[in-house]
């Protein structure tokens, strides 16, 4: 019964948890507890076949000294003894009789004041170990006075077999010292192997483990601070390992919040630019028309080249700070027309590019599935790198074209964007859609390469170089369909 007026289930609980709260806590305590559980476990498996056998032993022991006895008095005439000398031999033997079964009979060799009855009867001629447990601690265990019949096989041939009567209370204490002793014992060395594993596992898991857990959470607290970074040891063991992924870890987590830090910074700077920029169009649209109407050819040819470049700095800037701010939306994706944006890409590209070839290669009945904002914004980014590149090469190439071309295969389609330019250098090649790293020209940022890429993620496919050199550079945009999107797009060589 529980407290009263308490519900009987909540006691058991409340019983429960005190007998878990040793395990509860540290893992050293939790290590501590269940290695001195589960060696005395191994102690009580080791105890009860321990206890079993010291009562057979000692049980055959009072049978060799009852054989023995019953040989003493064979040795006497007519197996005639004085009472002294018999009380003597029953005495050593612990016995209150001795019976010799020869030749199928059955002779009583020795005899004393037999008690009135006998209480339980054992046979360890055919008895099976379980057996001999379960006999054992009957005999600990009970509280009777009990006189016991046991029959056993004589020692050297000397018949089929002998049977003794003793009192069972002299082996119940033998067997309740031996158990003690056994028990202390065991106690002991579950105390020491206890002790000794735990020390071990301590001082090679668990401060290991603590030291992990540890800087994890100092970490936490300031990712910045590199003194926080774990320094690994030299173990070449799972800990080991541990440690040199987390110091690798942690150095990276830190180099991509310092990048962030950087790009917030350089974002701050660029709406900043951005800002003026737009003061310094608004002021030169003010002006514009009396440039205008100056005839000077020069600044008639300056002129819309100096707009257009203060144009460009506003876009690169709204540029810079849309990718800094966040990640594009989830595509609304659609089955569209891929011809009229691929027309949209090139009148939008080519409004300030003179003497490029603009050639769009695409199917008219050829549908893509796609968000139409963000592909015209994928496909006009790569156009006017492509556009950039043969500007800058205008003078060396001939006829310089950019080429859009599509076709649809296995659920993809397939958009390349070709120009006979001077190829990409080698450093733009290394670190293609890196932003702010992959640029082809010398004042480029890269931004324009990334927010492709990620755009085509968005849709489950990707950008890749086919090729670059003095003959030009094409890129392939993979974007499969949305029942497709699982499915890996096709080789870019096919």
């Amino acid at each position: 019964m529980g407290r009263e007026g308490e519900p009987a289930h909540r006691e058991g609980e409340r019983s429960f948890t005190r007998i878990l709260r040793p395990f509860a806590g540290s893992l050293s305590r939790r290590l501590l507890v269940l290695t001195i559980l589960f060696v005395m476990l191994a102690e009580v498996l080791i105890f009860v076949p321990s206890v079993a056998n010291f009562g057979l032993t000692w049980i055959e022991q009072r049978l060799a000294a009852a054989q023995i006895a019953s040989l003493a008095l064979e040795a006497r005439p007519e197996n005639m003894v004085t009472p002294a000398l018999r009380e003597e031999l029953l005495k050593n033997a612990q016995v209150y009789g001795v019976a010799l079964i020869r030749d199928d009979a059955s002779r009583l060799v020795l005899s004393d004041d037999m008690p009135p009855k006998v209480d339980a009867s054992f046979d360890l001629r055919d008895a099976m170990a379980m057996m001999l447990i379960m006999d054992a601690f009957e005999t600990l265990f009970s509280r009777e006075e009990r006189v016991v019949r046991v029959a056993g096989e004589p020692r050297f041939g000397a018949g089929e077999s002998i049977e003794i009567v003793f009192d069972e209370s002299p082996l119940r204490e033998a067997m309740l010292r031996y158990g003690k002793n056994i028990f202390l014992l065991s106690l002991v060395i579950s105390i020491i192997t206890a002790g000794l594993v735990f020390i071990v596992l301590h001082y090679m898991l668990v401060r290991p483990m603590r030291r992990l857990t540890g800087n994890m959470v100092a970490f936490r607290e300031d990712p910045e601070d590199a003194r926080r970074v774990i320094a690994p040891s030299e173990r070449d063991d799972e800990i080991g390992v541990a440690e040199r992924e987390l110091a690798l870890m942690q150095r990276e987590i830190r180099a991509t919040l310092n990048q962030r830090a950087h790009l917030a910074s350089l974002g701050t700077a660029v709406s900043k630019i951005s800002h003026d920029l737009r003061n310094i169009l608004a002021s030169a649209q003010l002006i514009s028309d009396r440039i205008g109407a100056v005839n000077d050819p020069t600044v008639q040819h300056l002129a819309p080249r100096l707009f257009s470049s203060i144009d460009r700095a506003i876009d690169l800037c709204a540029k810079s700070l849309k990718f800094g701010v966040a990640d594009e939306p989830v595509p609304t994706r659609r089955m569209i027309a891929l011809r009229p944006l691929v027309e949209e890409v090139i009148e939008a590209a080519s409004r300030d590019d003179d003497g490029i070839d603009w050639i769009a290669d695409i199917p008219s009945e050829l549908l893509a599935d796609a968000d139409p904002d963000q592909l015209f914004r994928l496909l006009l980014n790569l156009a006017r790198n492509a556009s950039q590149a043969l500007t800058e090469s205008m003078a060396t190439a001939e006829n310089p074209e950019v080429r859009l071309a599509a076709r649809r295969t296995h659920g993809h389609v397939h958009i390349d964007i070709s120009d006979n330019g001077p190829g990409l250098p080698r450093k733009a090649q290394d670190h293609l859609f890196e932003p702010f790293s992959g640029g082809a020209r010398s004042d480029g940022t890269g931004l324009g390469l990334a927010i492709a890429a990620e755009l085509a993620r968005a849709h489950g496919g990707h950008i890749d170089l086919v090729s670059t050199g003095p003959g030009g550079t094409t890129f392939r945009i993979c974007i499969p369909d949305a029942a497709a999107a699982s499915q890996e797009c096709s080789e870019v060589a096919e």
